[in-house]
């Protein structure tokens, strides 16, 4: 064999070998997840809480009007619970995969009927307040800011699920409804608990963080609406 055949073999070899190489690399590559389907059965784990949070409302009714120191307890160890299972069921739901569309509609109904019915037991038992006494509007101003934001947006989230997808992109959930909520939760956690007397002291800070939840709701549907208007004037 001459010098040209060893050269012309030699680089058959390689252009053969990466080939080869690239074939195995094409086999080896990892494929990209598959997307995340919704679960066909309608009571999955996350579901199941979800119900449980809805029934346990009339249950938070009923002991917040039993005036013994369970009766408080009670309401508030209900509340603290709700509050996790919220987290709880959407954490499952991403982990195993067991989200449903039934899942997704119950959700955020069961966490307004919660908010909503604490917002109003608290209205109907003035709080002390430690420096100005017993002021009947402390509670009621920002309860009306938060339920009225919630019914505002259940209805501009409904109306833009029926227009086209860039407008449910608008109202999608961002950070700012996150921390609206968390604040949300942790105020109405410890306004429940100042109703104890062991708690009491407690009581300026849940109506401060009250009032912060209520800003930041008005907030976060100012910042809603301007994304729609946006979405709109580009049509």
């Amino acid at each position: 064999m001459g010098e040209e055949d060893t050269v012309n073999a030699d680089q058959n070899s390689f252009a053969g070998g990466e080939e080869d190489s690239l074939l195995r690399n094409r086999h080896t590559s990892p494929l990209p997840p598959p997307p995340q389907q919704l679960s066909s059965k309608v009571l999955t784990l996350p579901t199941v809480l979800t119900l449980g949070r809805v029934a346990a409302v009339p249950i938070l009714v009923a002991t917040f009007y039993v005036d013994c120191w369970w009766g408080r307890t009670a309401t508030t160890s209900i509340f603290i619970a709700a509050a996790i299972t919220d987290w709880l069921d959407g954490y499952i739901a991403r982990k195993m995969r067991l989200g449903s569309a039934f899942g997704a509609f119950l959700d955020p109904v069961a966490d307004k009927l919660m908010v909503a019915a604490t917002l109003i037991l608290l209205c109907t038992k003035p709080m002390d307040y430690v420096v100005l006494g017993p002021v009947p509007w402390l509670v009621t101003v920002p309860s009306i800011a938060i339920i009225g934001r919630e019914i505002t947006m259940s209805a501009v989230r409904e109306w833009a699920a029926s227009q086209n997808g860039k407008l449910s992109e608008a109202v999608a959930v961002n950070s700012l409804g996150k921390w609206k909520t968390a604040t949300q939760m942790i105020a109405l956690t410890i306004l429940l608990a100042s109703r104890d007397s062991s708690f009491a002291r407690l009581l300026p800070s849940g109506i401060g963080l009250l009032y912060v939840s209520a800003g930041l709701s008005i907030w976060s549907l100012v910042v809603y609406m301007r994304k729609i208007w946006r979405v709109l004037l580009k049509k």
